[in-house]
């Protein structure tokens, strides 16, 4: 089981990986679907892992809802890339 010290860490290295994930998708002259998805992904999974030992409701369900949505993004970008080179 994690420390809260390491807890902590893992978690605040996911809210890093989601806000640097939106400041990449507002300011990026072209958004890559994969590493927008894949990078709000990994932080909301990150953010999960935390909440293990810092378990807060509301916080956790906003982390589902994230990794659905990213997952719907990822699933989404793979459907486009497979439509683009038929």
């Amino acid at each position: 089981m994690l420390d809260g010290f390491t807890a902590n860490v893992i978690g605040i290295a996911g809210s890093v990986m989601i806000v640097s994930a939106y400041a990449y998708n507002v300011y990026a002259p072209a958004v890559n679907a994969f590493v927008y998805n894949g990078t709000n992904l990994l932080g909301a999974l990150l953010l999960t892992i935390s909440l293990m030992v810092h378990f807060n409701l509301a916080s956790f369900l906003l982390e589902m809802v994230w990794i659905a949505i990213a997952l719907g993004g990822l699933w989404k970008a793979f459907r486009d890339r497979e439509r683009q080179q038929s």
